[in-house]
């Protein structure tokens, strides 16, 4: 291809290749499918079916896919050929819409917190017309949702449709008693921003921790960091760089729209962006993004890290959802425009979106909740626990002059004044950037930054859809009932604001101040998954979620159950290696080198008497000392990991998992460090934070 434009989407079946490819009439079906929910028959899928085969074989596609998101976090596909024999020995390729629409796949071996066990087993797969088919490899991929045989959503699309359709709804109710009756869509759109870390896969395959658990389960730190902030959009590193082009190039030809790409705050860590789409797409397009990547990696023997916290000390990776809602013709509905005060369909659904975060700050906090999210949140630039919303000054001194009923006056320096005569003046943001803050207002959409990196983003956008939903359909109840809508609108604001903006803070998020103040205003600090997790399963979060019609009780249920035994088996999996590591790595080592300080000091008494041998003698000592307490804080760590097998119930077992092994891992970690610190370079066993972090 000559130009990233013959490139971008060559390998997806997009609207342009369909309207070369469809009769007119089935593709005019096809988008009132896309479009309009309209429902596609058997006659029109088989068209579009085998118009999609010929297309993917002309590519070099011989299999097909349903290509679903189950309850893992990752994606999953099953590949069936093309082929159908004719009966002489021969076979045909074959496509049919019956194909395309359903396949069936075994709901009892993916998570499904008890909606599917091993003696019912059925599950289906369902064709999303609104995410094009795309090829991978040999395989033409089809976007499909996954059900169990009794209809309940086994995945992460399905809720996340629902979701998208319930804001819609419940937006185009609050537009047409606004007077707005010629939108026809309002539209949840996503940029999702994806750090990730790049290291040696040399030294990737020597670590156990890095392969079993995605993060370093010990190391000390090495010299230098990121203490000199060097890194962050230095220029970047040939290997990298050659990464990265042949990244953009893959991810390209499959539709994503990869934009911006630059080195992060830690060494080894790099950041990738899109350009906004729709929800479901994003959420497609960054599974895919994550895929990619880590196979990309491996053609340049490069070790691709998702995990939140790969290494201790140091930044960690999150995943920036840049959330915002349009409508059908693009209007943003989150875009002030020069004069925000006087921009009331803005003003609505700003004010929507804190009542939403306000009163379901334990759901966003839930959304992103995880073992190894735990390790990130609050440092290194990773906003804290604590769901608060960032305006900056303007919109805040709005909001202060909506409630108060006084005059608003417009002093905002809105040109950025370079007093350089050879560098232009430019007009500048009405907010600034808070790094510290976990939603923050960012121009025209809201960032939620507390994501982390390997999450799938549609759990978080599930919820921020369902919870705007359900605001604004609050909203639309007053408003389809006043006598007045002007003065209901500036009655609801007022009030809505006074209610709700304990939830706006515009300070360092890190700060001890903060966290007092916030619990002086009432606002949640949830700082353990466990904990976190249990407020899914709250009476009024799931009456929000049925109301909607996002998901049932049964659904809820069932996700709870998945992210509790999911937070227990990956601390049960972190413990069982550094176990192994410290039995037949560390300890060994540690013995190894003690007795060559040891063979040292008395080959020196042997040779002169007189010789002094007191260092060798206290550097035995002390790593002697050492490596008895590592081994006494493992057999600990053992005896408690045997202990939360047999606690039966599961919300109890994460507790225990939260406050006994949780704390084990730290006090093994903490003696192996210092270990490490004390052990000439040839004799530890295992590469150390300094040659990982400087390996590309």
């Amino acid at each position: 291809m000559n130009t990233v434009s013959d490139l971008f989407g060559k390998l997806v079946f997009n609207d342009k290749v369909m309207k070369e490819r469809l009769p007119k009439a089935t593709y005019k079906r096809m988008h009132d499918a896309i479009d309009g929910g309209m429902p596609l028959d058997l006659e029109v899928a088989n068209v579009i079916a085998n118009a999609m085969k010929d297309w993917a074989i002309e590519n070099g596609a011989t299999h097909f896919s349903h290509w679903f998101q189950p309850m893992t976090g990752i994606t999953a596909e099953k590949h069936d050929s093309f082929i159908s024999p004719t009966g002489d020995g021969k076979v045909i390729m074959e496509f049919s819409g019956k194909a395309l629409i359903k396949g069936e796949s075994d709901a009892s071996s993916f998570p499904s917190g008890g909606i599917r066990s091993t003696f019912e087993a059925r599950g289906y797969t369902s064709w999303d017309p609104s995410s094009y088919a795309f090829i991978k490899g040999k395989t033409l991929c089809i976007p499909t949702a996954f059900c169990s045989y009794n209809g309940e959503a086994l995945d992460k699309k399905t809720p996340l449709l629902r979701s998208m359709e319930a804001l819609n709804k419940q937006a185009l109710r609050v537009l047409r008693a606004m007077g707005d009756n010629s939108t026809q869509k309002v539209i949840s759109s996503v940029g999702s921003e994806q750090e990730y870390f790049l290291i040696d896969k040399d030294l990737y395959a020597q670590r156990k921790d890095l392969i079993y658990c995605g993060r370093t389960l010990l190391g000390a730190n090495p010299p230098k960091t990121q203490e000199l902030d060097d890194h962050f959009f230095g220029a970047i590193k040939p290997r990298v760089t050659a990464f990265m082009k042949d990244l953009d190039n893959e991810l390209w030809a499959l539709g994503v729209y990869a934009k911006t790409e630059h080195n992060e705050a830690a060494p080894c860590q790099f950041e990738i962006a899109p350009i906004y789409t729709e929800t479901n797409i994003a959420a497609d397009h960054n599974q895919l993004t994550m895929e990619i990547m880590k196979k990309v990696a491996e053609d340049h023997n490069l070790a691709c890290l998702l995990h939140e916290k790969p290494f201790n000390g140091i930044s960690g990776s999150g995943k920036h959802n840049n959330w915002s809602i349009s409508t059908e013709k693009g209007e943003n509905l989150l875009e002030p425009g020069k004069m925000p005060i006087e921009n009331t369909k803005f003003l609505i659904f700003l004010v929507a979106v804190i009542k939403a975060v306000d009163e379901y700050q334990d759901l966003l906090r839930m959304s992103i909740a995880s073992a190894g999210n735990e390790h990130r949140l609050g440092g290194h630039e990773a906003p804290p626990a604590i769901v608060s919303i960032f305006l900056g000054d303007e919109l805040t001194r709005v909001l202060d002059t909506i409630e108060s009923g006084e005059e608003y006056i417009d002093d905002f320096e809105r040109v950025m004044q370079t007093k350089v005569q050879v560098l232009p003046d430019f007009a500048k943001d009405t907010t600034d950037r808070n790094r510290t803050s976990p939603f923050a207002f960012t121009g025209n959409k809201f960032e939620f930054r507390m994501l982390g990196s390997g999450i799938s983003i549609a759990g978080p956008n599930i919820v921020m859809n369902s919870i705007m939903a359900e605001a604004l359909s609050q909203f639309a109840d007053r408003l389809e009932g006043a006598e007045n809508v002007n003065d209901e609108i500036k009655a609801l604001l007022a009030e809505t604001i006074t209610q709700h903006k304990r939830v706006i803070f515009n300070g360092d998020g890190y700060s001890k101040q903060w966290e007092e103040e916030a619990d002086r205003r009432g606002l949640l600090n949830v700082k353990s998954t466990p904990e976190a997790l249990k407020h899914y399963i709250a009476d009024k979060n799931i009456a929000m979620f049925e109301k909607h019609g996002v998901f049932n009780r049964t659904e809820i249920r069932a996700r709870y159950d998945i992210k509790v035994e999911a937070y227990c088996k990956t601390l049960n999996i972190e413990a069982n290696t550094l176990m192994d590591m410290i039995n037949r790595q560390i300890i060994p080592a540690v013995v190894e080198y003690s007795a060559v300080i040891a063979d040292s000091a008395l080959s020196k008494r042997d040779l002169d008497a007189s010789i002094p041998v007191d260092l060798e003698i206290e550097t035995v000592k002390e790593l002697s000392v050492l490596n008895g307490e590592l081994k006494k804080r493992v057999n600990k760590l053992s005896s408690d990991v045997c202990a939360a097998g047999k606690v039966r119930c599961m919300e109890e077992r994460a507790k225990y998992f939260r406050e006994t092994i949780f704390d084990d891992l730290l006090s093994v970690r903490e003696i192996a460090d210092r270990l490490e610190t004390l052990v000439a370079e040839d004799y530890w066993p295992i590469p150390t934070y300094g040659e990982i972090l400087n390996s590309i």
